[in-house]
């Protein structure tokens, strides 16, 4: 997914994507480790696609509380 594509998504949407991403994240590296990973750039793309989410998680948490801040 690109960037975009995950600020489109609300908080718990990408929140769950990301719990997706790191599952499928441990059985490719267990999936490597047995000989089983054909592609093994698989790693790559999801600890980037992981790493992109976890960033836009933070700027959604960081953006949210600034509202919450500001409306006091």
């Amino acid at each position: 997914m690109k960037a975009k594509e995950w600020r489109d998504l609300d908080l718990a949407e990408v929140e769950t994507k990301v719990e997706q991403l790191r599952s499928e994240l441990f059985t490719a590296r267990i999936r490597k480790d047995t000989g089983q990973l054909e592609n093994t750039a698989k790693l790559r793309t999801l600890r980037r696609d992981i790493a992109r989410a976890e960033t836009i998680l933070r700027e959604q948490r960081v953006s949210r509380s600034e509202r919450q801040g500001a409306g006091e």
